[in-house]
C-alpha cells in the first residue's frame, strides 16, 4: 500500500472498506486521525485542515494529511500497519527481487500489463502463499480481481511506500514495454506536475526531510533513475532511488510552487517558496542547474522559527563567548565572520545581533538572500538583477542613521571600501568573508584591493568557524591517541581546570538513525586585532606570521577548538579531523 491509502474518502474517519473475506484488520477501535493525534506525529490544526480539504476534494486523510505537508508517509506507515496489522514493506518484510516480480507477474493469468495497470505487485513468499502491495491494498475491486487471477492460494497484503512501490512498477512496465511519462510540451509538464501522486512525493519529500533534521534535498537526475539525497548534520545520505521518467514531472512541481520558469531547462534558476510541513512553518531555497541526464535540484531548507540563535546556544566556549560578546558591544569596528558555505556565519551573526539588540540600537542588514527574519531589525534583499547589490544598497543604508550595519557578505572591493568608510565613521559592521582561517581574512581584504592601513585600523577582530556533528545519547566511552590527548590537554587545563577528559565514539541507534549523531555545533578560531597584529597587516606580513603571532597571544585553533569539545564528549575525534582537515 502506498500513501494514496488512508481513510474513505466519503466517511472522512471511518474505518476502510472492508474486504468481503472475514479477516481481521483492525486492532483495536481508534482511527487513524485519533492514533496520529494520540502519538504527536500531528497537531489538531493539521487534522482540522486536513480534513477540511478531503471534504472539498476528496481522497484519503493520510494522503490529504501528506499533501498539506503535516505528515510523512515513513509516520503514516507505521501508524496504518499497527491498525491494520498488515505489514511494511522495506520494514517488516524485505523488498522483493525485481526479477522475482517479472517471474511471477508473467505467470498471472492477465499478465504483466494487468498488474501496472492495477498499480499491484504480486510475488510469492516462502510459505507458498502470495504477497501483494498496491496503491489501496483493502480496495475490494482489487482483491476480487486478485483472488480471480490466483484461486485457491493464501494471500498476505502488504502496506508500501509510494516510491517502492513507484520504482517496481516501473521494472514492470519496463517489461511489459508499457511507456511511462512523457515529458513533451509545457503545458504537459503543468498537468504532470498538478498530478496527484507528483504532489503527494513532493510533500513526502519535504516532511520526510523536515522528520530527519534534514538541512538540504537533493535529486540528482542519471540515465535511468533519479536520486533523492538528504544533507544530515552536514553530510549527504542517500533515501532513495525513483525512476528517471517520473523526474520531469517532479522538477515541474518545484518549478511551479516555487515561482520558476517551468519550461526552462537550459540555463540555472532559482526559486523560493513557503510553506508548512511537519507541523513547521518553512522558507525553502530552491536551485536548478542544468545537466547531462537534466537539472540537479537543491533545495535549501530554512525554519522561520529558530530557537538557537542565542549566542550561548551556538557552541562557544566560555572564553570565546566573553570575546564576541565585547566585540559586539563596540561602537563601531569591523567584526568579520569567515568559514565556507555552510560553515554557520550567518546563524553567528544573527545571533549576534540578537544580542546587541537592546531597542535602543537603529540595527539595519542587507542580505542576499535574507535567511529568517528577526524583530525590530531593518532587513533589505539584495536584488542584483534590478541594480540592488551590496554596495548600492550601503550607501542608501548609511542614510538612515545606522547604529549596526550587518552585511551579507563582502564580495569586492566597493563593498569593501564602503564597510571600511562605514566603520571609520562610528558604525558598527558585522559581515562574512569567504577564507579557510581567520588571519586569511586580512590577505582577502588586501587582494580585494583595500589599503593595508584601511584593513588594520577598523577591523576589531576575526572569527573562522565550522561546524562538527554532535555526538547522539547512544555514544560510549573510548581512548585516544596520545598526541592528541596531550595535544587537548593544553587548552583544556586553561578553558576548564580540574574536568576531566570524556572521550566518547558514535554508536548509532534509530534515534539518530544509525550515524551516531544528532544535531551539530561550532568550532571557533577566534583572533582580535592586536597593535602587534596591525603592524603585520601594515607591514605585509605573511599569514604564517600572523598565525604565529596568534597563537603566542595564547589563541586556539579550529583543531584546537574541536579537540577541546572531543574531550568534553560532545563529538568525536575523527569527526574533528574531518571537518579541520588535518
Amino acid at each position: 500500500m502506498s500513501s494514496d491509502f488512508a481513510m474513505s474518502p466519503d466517511t472522512p474517519l471511518s474505518k476502510p472498506d472492508p474486504d468481503p473475506r472475514p479477516t481481521p484488520m483492525l486492532v483495536g477501535e481508534m482511527l487513524v486521525g485519533e492514533m496520529l493525534l494520540e502519538e504527536g506525529l500531528i497537531g489538531v490544526a493539521d487534522l482540522e485542515r486536513g480534513l477540511d480539504l478531503q471534504r472539498k476534494i476528496g481522497g484519503r486523510l493520510g494522503s490529504v494529511l501528506m499533501r498539506i505537508g503535516a505528515l510523512s508517509e515513513d509516520s503514516l506507515l507505521q501508524v496504518l500497519s499497527r491498525q491494520l496489522a498488515l505489514p511494511v514493506l522495506g520494514l517488516d518484510l524485505p523488498l522483493p527481487d525485481e526479477d522475482v516480480l517479472r517471474l511471477a507477474g508473467s505467470s498471472a493469468p492477465a499478465g504483466l500489463d494487468w498488474l501496472v495497470d492495477q498499480q499491484a505487485l504480486v510475488w510469492p513468499d516462502a510459505d507458498g502463499g502470495m504477497l501483494c502491495a498496491a496503491r489501496d491494498p483493502l480496495l475490494p475491486a482489487l482483491r476480487e480481481a486478485v483472488r480471480h487471477a490466483f484461486p485457491g492460494v493464501p494471500m498476505q497484503y502488504c502496506l508500501c511506500r509510494a516510491q517502492d512501490l513507484d520504482r517496481m512498477l516501473d521494472a514492470l512496465a519496463r517489461s511489459a514495454n508499457t511507456g511511462g511519462f512523457d515529458s513533451g510540451d509545457v503545458q504537459h509538464l503543468r498537468e504532470m506536475a498538478e498530478e496527484a501522486p507528483v504532489v503527494e512525493l513532493v510533500s513526502n519529500l519535504l516532511a520526510q526531510a523536515v522528520e530527519q533534521r534534514a538541512s538540504d534535498i537533493h535529486l540528482e537526475p542519471e540515465e535511468r533513475q533519479f536520486a533523492v539525497r538528504f544533507r544530515i548534520d552536514g553530510v549527504l545520505h542517500a533515501r532513495l532511488q525513483l525512476p528517471r521518467e517520473r523526474f520531469d514531472a517532479v522538477a515541474s512541481r518545484l518549478k511551479l510552487i516555487s515561482a520558476m520558469d517551468i519550461a526552462e531547462r537550459r540555463l540555472p534558476q532559482d526559486g523560493r517558496m513557503s510553506t508548512r510541513v511537519g507541523g513547521q512553518e518553512m522558507d525553502i531555497r530552491v536551485s536548478a542547474l542544468p545537466g547531462v541526464h537534466g537539472e540537479s535540484i537543491v533545495m535549501r531548507l530554512l525554519p522561520k522559527e529558530r530557537k538557537e540563535l542565542g549566542l550561548d546556544r551556538l557552541g562557544f566556549e566560555a572564553d570565546h563567548l566573553a570575546m564576541m560578546r565585547s566585540w559586539t558591544a563596540e561602537a563601531n569596528g569591523i567584526v568579520l565572520v569567515t568559514g565556507p558555505t555552510g560553515s554557520g556565519k550567518s546563524t553567528t551573526l544573527y545571533a549576534a545581533l540578537a544580542a546587541t539588540n537592546d531597542g535602543l540600537k537603529k540595527i539595519i542588514t542587507v542580505e542576499d538572500p535574507v535567511e529568517f527574519q528577526l524583530p525590530a531589525i531593518t532587513q533589505i534583499q539584495a536584488h542584483p538583477d534590478i541594480g540592488l547589490t551590496f554596495a548600492t544598497a550601503l550607501r542608501s543604508i548609511l542614510r538612515q542613521d545606522p547604529d549596526v550595519i550587518m552585511i551579507g557578505e563582502i564580495r569586492d572591493l566597493e563593498t569593501a571600501e564602503i564597510a571600511v568608510q562605514a566603520a571609520l565613521t562610528g558604525h558598527l559592521v558585522l559581515s562574512t568573508l569567504h577564507t579557510n582561517d581567520a588571519v586569511s581574512a586580512f590577505t582577502r581584504l588586501i587582494d580585494m584591493g583595500v589599503e593595508p592601513f584601511l584593513v588594520a585600523t577598523p577591523i576589531r577582530a576575526v572569527q573562522a568557524q565550522r561546524l562538527v556533528r554532535r555526538l547522539c545519547s547512544c555514544a560510549k566511552p573510548c581512548e585516544v591517541p596520545l598526541a592528541l590527548r596531550a595535544e587537548a590537554e593544553v587548552f583544556a587545563h586553561a578553558v576548564m581546570p580540574g574536568q576531566p577528559a570524556q572521550w566518547r565514539e558514535a554508536v548509532g541507534c534509530p534515534l539518530c538513525l544509525g550515524t551516531g549523531y544528532k544535531g551539530r555545533l561550532g568550532i571557533y578560531e577566534m583572533i582580535p586585532v592586536s597593535e602587534q597584529m596591525q603592524h603585520l597587516i601594515v607591514t605585509g606580513g605573511s599569514v604564517n606570521a600572523m598565525k604565529a603571532l596568534a597563537r603566542s597571544e595564547g589563541h586556539r585553533f579550529l583543531r584546537d577548538d574541536g579537540l577541546l569539545k572531543a574531550w568534553r564528549g560532545q563529538t568525536t575525534v575523527e569527526e574533528v579531523l574531518r571537518v579541520t582537515g588535518s
